[in-house]
């Protein structure tokens, strides 16, 4: 993560990262070219009314908004690829995953159920940072959704903004297998690849897509979805994942899963920076390890 002081230095590295235009940049935030010149040159705030355009422009977490954009602005770390946040230094990195289990108890109320018409188009923005989703992948994601919406959220922040949210779909023991030895993408996945998880033997969840904005909303994200898969019968399940992003991974392998396969260096996305990983297991003795 790097650290600003300043809104307008972190909309001179947005505007670098997203290869766009003073003038492009105006044009998706309805505002005068000469506008965008003066709030990256920190000669003017971004007025409030225009805050939520520009968290909805270029998905910035709407802390990260408040805290720059202020007349006395509050330092912040931000990576513009995880859209990602942390307040000082100790918040940057991943915490050990200890620290999730033994928070498992604590609840929020910032946690809601997505709705199709008012979120979806909103969190395929953030899902296709990585990755171009088909519009029957679309199709796969929103009847994964409807099966297991226990396991798939929103989190929003204090004042309602979004902050993270949990993609997980049920999948067939074929579609895991395909997935588990590379004979299929992720991408790839049809309706006939979903399962009722109800009635597997064991059944197989596959985390398509996880992301917050900072640790706490990981937390906040992910605590559903482990009290749900320590919910099923005798807690038989298998949880896999090909993680977008580098702190999902680490706190995945922190607690038990394994590396299946890994991609070769030299296909590492520039962006990302990291290896795709097929990664799996059952978080059952990583959460008794703690008793």
């Amino acid at each position: 993560m790097k650290k600003y002081d300043h809104f307008g230095e972190l909309l001179l590295d947005y505007r670098s990262f997203m290869q766009i235009s003073q003038a492009d940049f105006a044009a998706q935030l309805q505002v005068d070219p000469r506008t965008i010149q003066r709030w990256e040159r920190n000669e003017t705030l971004i007025k409030p009314n225009k805050e939520p355009d520009i968290a909805e422009v270029t998905l910035f977490p709407y802390q990260v908004i408040r805290n720059l954009n202020s007349p006395d602005p509050i330092p912040t770390y931000y990576d513009l690829h995880l859209r990602k946040y942390a307040l000082n230094e100790i918040g940057v990195e991943m915490p050990d995953a200890d620290w999730f289990r033994d928070q498992l108890d604590k609840k929020t109320e910032r946690l809601v159920k997505i709705n199709f018409e008012k979120d979806f188009d909103y969190l395929l923005r953030f899902m296709e940072m990585h990755r171009t989703l088909t519009n029957t992948m679309k199709t796969v994601i929103e009847e994964g959704i409807k099966i297991a919406p226990e396991i798939n959220n929103i989190l929003n922040d204090d004042s309602g903004y979004y902050a993270a949210h949990s993609i997980v779909l049920p999948i067939t023991q074929e579609a895991y297998l395909k997935l588990r030895t590379k004979q299929m993408k992720d991408v790839d996945l049809q309706t006939s690849d979903l399962a009722n998880y109800k009635s597997q033997e064991l059944p197989i969840f596959f985390a398509f897509d996880i992301t917050a904005d900072c640790n706490e909303n990981f937390y906040h994200i992910i605590n559903p979805v482990i009290h749900f898969l320590q919910s099923l019968p005798n807690q038989e399940y298998t949880y896999c994942s090909i993680p977008y992003r580098h702190d999902n991974y680490e706190l995945s392998e922190k607690a038990g899963l394994k590396i299946i396969w890994e991609d070769e260096k030299k296909n590492v996305e520039k962006k990302g920076n990291f290896s795709r990983r097929f990664i799996e297991g059952n978080f059952t003795e990583f959460l008794l390890s703690g008793d």
